[in-house]
């Protein structure tokens, strides 16, 4: 049955707002729904809240978080805040590991339809390995996964629907934002991620930078991100002798000027959910070299059309994509060619329509 955007409400509920891939389609999907007539509340767990995002806003992260007693007090506040505006729909965003703190979320806090989502291959973030756990979770709700890979995966694996939604992105703003400045840098390559854990595997993509024609061209690394692996990464580095060439940028509010600028960016992670960060460099007209790992780079590039898909894990063919993608020129500039409009189908109005028809808001 088809509702009245204009009465309805939705509360997103996320980590953070802020760092992240999932994040940024938190916040993106908060203002398409906004534009659209839905209100929307957002909920974090957590005190990061850089995104640009749109209608209201409970911060749970300002509150103590130091003991179970403070843990449950987040819960309840979040079980009242929901009772109080009485949402048609929640959507979860947030990493779901701890399966008893997950249960009392959806039995005591929750209380109407839920949508699950999850953005990560590292699916045990989000579903108990426990599989009576896990179905007591999920019982009575619905998961939207950002890759057919991901979809693939857990298909069977309950019986609820389970369906896919690519991660919206606002290829406008990018745009934009990517001709805001010039970076001084010239030259170079780029690899954009956290360094929280190991997923992104930076260690690796250095390693395939010094065995690639790249330094000895004296084509740069520029590395965006930071988090608590920077410092090895810095020996590493210095171990290699790369320390000329290979630039750590740390966490930029704007890297889209980055990318746009770089020769092609690169993927080196062990896995991913989606992989917003391919969406966009293509979107700024710049291809991607990156590993074909589970889940979501092979969604979105096709081989030797918007960029390169390496073997996955193999450090050597991926140096050698490097220095392909450097040296074949006829390839680069294909590739380049290509790569705005092959994204356009991840753009906001598109993958925001497709939640509003899975939303019956139409």
């Amino acid at each position: 049955m088809n509702k009245d955007k204009t009465d309805s409400k939705i509360a997103i509920i996320g980590d953070f707002l802020g760092g992240g891939g999932a994040e940024k389609a938190h916040a993106t999907l908060s203002v398409f729904f906004e534009k659209n007539g839905i209100s929307v509340h957002n909920v974090t767990i957590f005190d990061d809240v850089s995104y640009e995002y749109a209608g209201e806003l409970l911060n749970l992260g300002k509150m103590k978080n130091k003991t179970i007693f403070d843990k449950l007090k987040k819960v309840y506040v979040l079980r009242k805040y929901l009772r109080k505006h009485k949402f048609n729909y929640i959507i979860d965003f947030r990493f779901r590991v701890n399966g008893i703190n997950e249960l009392l979320i959806a039995y005591f806090a929750y209380n109407t339809s839920v949508i699950y989502t999850i953005h990560s291959g590292n699916i045990e973030w989000y579903i108990p390995k426990n599989k009576f756990t896990a179905k007591l979770m999920y019982k009575g709700s619905q998961i939207v996964t950002v890759s057919k890979a991901i979809e693939k995966r857990i298909n069977g694996f309950f019986r609820i629907p389970v369906q896919t939604i690519h991660n919206p992105l606002d290829l406008q703003e990018i745009q934009y934002k990517s001709n805001l400045f010039v970076p001084k840098e010239n030259n170079y390559i780029i690899a954009v991620g956290r360094m929280n854990d190991r997923v992104k595997q930076f260690d690796k993509l250095i390693e395939a930078y010094s065995n690639s024609v790249l330094p000895e061209r004296n084509i740069k690394l520029l590395i965006l991100g930071e988090g608590k692996y920077l410092d090895e990464l810095r020996l590493l580095v210095k171990q290699k002798k790369l320390t000329d060439t290979v630039v750590f940028k740390g966490r930029q509010k704007n890297p889209y000027p980055y990318q746009k600028n770089a020769l092609f960016s690169v993927l080196s992670s062990k896995n991913e959910g989606f992989g917003n960060v391919i969406v966009e460099s293509l979107a700024t007209g710049t291809p991607v070299v990156s590993f074909d790992c589970f889940a979501g780079p092979n969604e979105i590039i096709t081989h030797r059309y918007n960029g390169l898909l390496v073997e996955d894990q193999n450090v050597l063919k991926l140096a050698e994509a490097l220095s392909e993608m450097f040296q074949n020129q006829e390839l680069y500039q294909h590739c380049k060619l290509n790569a705005v409009a092959s994204v356009q189908k991840f753009n906001v109005e598109i993958i925001g329509k497709q939640w509003l028809d899975y939303l019956k808001y139409t």
